[in-house]
């Protein structure tokens, strides 16, 4: 990659907030991206490429449609503070932000789209 350039890595709220505790090995994955995306920017930073990741909350997209049921889809996104899940729209912002040379002084970090729920990380 060439100086300037950008990576950006998907996570998930779920790194920060495990639960549901079943879901151990999707959380886990998430968790190694978070931390994938740190060393990897300290890596990378005399390269000057930037590293950064985004963590959304609950969205809707055709997997997750496809993978509840229909008492979890009527709850999906109930639990967090604008009490509804996200749209894909609502989160491309981030990855645009990421993308563009207005972030030039992010490297390291983890946008979290998730409709208020503080996560500390």
């Amino acid at each position: 990659m060439k100086e300037g350039s950008s990576i950006i890595n998907t996570t998930s709220i779920l790194a920060y907030i495990p639960d549901p505790p079943s879901w151990l090995d999707y959380i886990s994955t998430k968790g190694a991206i978070v931390s994938f995306t740190r060393g990897l920017a300290l890596d990378l930073v005399d390269k000057k490429i930037r590293v950064n990741g985004v963590a959304p909350g609950p969205i809707w997209t055709p997997p997750e449609a496809s993978a509840l049921n229909d008492y979890d889809t009527g709850r999906f996104g109930s639990t967090v503070p604008m009490n509804r899940a996200g749209q894909t729209y609502e989160v491309a912002p981030s990855y645009v932000f990421l993308a563009s040379e207005d972030s030039s002084y992010f490297t390291g970090q983890v946008l979290h789209p998730n409709d208020g729920t503080v996560v500390n990380g």
